[in-house]
C-alpha cells in the first residue's frame, strides 16, 4: 500500500483495458436490483479517480479516498480538466476518518487485496461499517485465491504501451495466499530508456473468511457474484464481487 508513487505515472496507460464506464453502470444496476438508493457515496481506494468521475457524470453524490498522494494528484488533474468538483482525501483504508456517514461505499479493482494481511483487512472493513448509515451498502471486489494461484502465480507479464514498457513479475506464497509483485517501468527519453520500479503485495482469502469478517463488522445479507456480473460466484472465479448491507 505504501507504493504506487511510480505506478501512478503509468497507471492509466497500463489499465486502458479497464472499462470504467461499464463498472459505473454495473454499480448503478446492482444498487437498483438491491433496491438501494446510492445517496452519499464513497469511492474507497479511488486511485486516479476514473471510476469516481464516471459515477459523478451519472449524477452520483460521490467523493474519493486513496492512500497515495501521487494517485490523487492524477485524479484531481483529471477532474479539473473536466470541471468536475469532486472532493478527494488522502487516507489509508484502515485509518478511515470521515466528516460524516455515507450511504454507499464502493471499493474496486482488488484494492482490499493490497492491505497487508487479515488484521488490516478487518480494520478497514470495520472502519467502513463505522462510517456507514444503517441499511447502507458496501460494494467491493477482490481477487480470489484461485486467481492468485492459477493466474498470477509465479508468472511474468509484459505490457508494451505507447507511453511505457512494463515488466510485471509475481511470486506466489501458497501458505498465505500472498502474491509479491515487482514492476519495472521503462520510459523512452530520446535515444535511451529511463527505468523505475515499484513493489507491492496482494493477499487473497477464502470466501468464508471474508463473509465472517463482514458479519463480525456489522454487515448482513452478503451476496456473492462472479466478477462484474450478476452470476453466482464459482470456485474458479478470478474476481469475487460482494454486496453487503449494514445492519440496522
Amino acid at each position: 500500500m505504501s507504493g504506487y508513487s511510480q505506478f501512478a505515472r503509468y497507471y492509466d496507460s497500463l489499465t486502458k483495458n479497464v472499462d470504467y464506464s461499464r463498472y459505473a453502470d454495473y454499480y448503478l444496476e446492482l444498487c437498483k436490483r438491491l433496491s438501494h438508493p446510492m445517496g452519499i457515496t464513497l469511492d474507497l481506494a479511488c486511485g486516479t479517480g476514473s471510476l469516481t468521475l464516471e459515477l459523478f457524470r451519472r449524477g452520483v453524490d460521490i467523493y474519493g479516498i486513496d492512500a497515495s498522494v501521487s494517485m490523487l494528484s492524477q485524479a484531481r488533474e483529471k477532474c479539473m480538466e473536466e470541471g468536475a468538483d469532486i472532493l478527494f482525501l488522502c487516507q489509508k483504508m484502515q485509518d478511515l476518518d470521515l466528516y460524516g456517514t455515507v450511504d454507499t461505499v464502493i471499493c474496486s479493482l482488488d484494492s482490499l487485496n493490497h492491505l497487508p494481511g487479515e488484521a488490516e483487512l478487518i480494520k478497514a472493513i470495520s472502519k467502513v461499517s463505522f462510517f456507514m448509515n444503517p441499511g447502507g451498502c458496501f460494494l467491493f471486489d477482490m481477487n480470489t485465491l484461485y486467481k492468485h494461484e492459477k493466474v498470477l502465480g509465479n508468472n511474468t507479464f509484459i505490457y508494451d504501451t505507447s507511453g511505457v514498457y512494463c515488466v510485471w513479475q509475481n511470486r506466489f506464497t501458497p501458505s498465505s495466499g500472498r502474491v509479491d509483485i515487482h514492476l519495472d517501468f521503462f520510459e523512452k527519453e530520446k535515444n535511451y530508456y529511463i527505468r523505475s520500479s515499484e513493489h507491492f503485495s496482494e493477499w487473497a482469502y477464502p470466501v468464508k473468511k471474508i463473509e465472517t469478517i463482514l458479519e463480525q463488522s456489522g454487515f448482513e445479507e452478503v451476496r456473492l457474484f462472479d466478477g462484474l456480473s450478476f452470476s453466482p460466484f464459482q470456485e474458479d472465479s478470478q474476481r469475487l464481487l460482494i454486496a453487503a448491507k449494514k445492519r440496522s
